[in-house]
């Protein structure tokens, strides 16, 4: 059985729902729907889907540095919007951290999101 070490954010929902921020089996890395919401619970940049895109990837960097890896080493990345018409300020954040490294990337549109002031979540994953 591969060993995993798990990485916890420390926020409520963890235990509530039963998951971790991130998991590292072997030399994968799977880090869970991440959102604009600082340590405290605040959401962060309300009403604005570049700022949050950029926090969350930002959220995203620091984790995979807690596991010993990089943005380089993702190979995909997920986002869930809740308003498609956004796509551009999304895209041009997520361009910001990824131009150089062109990981595959799928965004979609969604109904509602845990917080109706997140406007964007981010899944990645990632080969070391």
């Amino acid at each position: 059985m591969t060993e995993k070490e798990k990485i916890s954010s420390g926020v409520k929902w963890e235990s509530i729902v039963g998951y971790s921020r991130a998991v590292r089996a072997g030399n994968m890395i799977f880090i869970g729907g991440t959102a604009a919401a600082d340590e405290d619970g605040k959401t962060i940049g309300i009403g604005d889907a570049y700022a949050q895109t950029r926090f969350i990837l930002s959220k995203i960097e620091n984790i995979l540095k807690q596991m010993n890896a990089s943005l380089e080493d993702v190979v995909r990345t997920r986002i869930f919007v809740t308003d498609i018409s956004k796509w551009e300020e999304i895209g041009r954040a997520h361009n910001e951290f990824f131009s150089k490294i062109m990981p595959c990337c799928t965004m979609v549109e969604v109904k509602a999101l845990i917080n109706p002031d997140m406007l964007s979540e981010i899944e990645v994953e990632a080969v070391v």
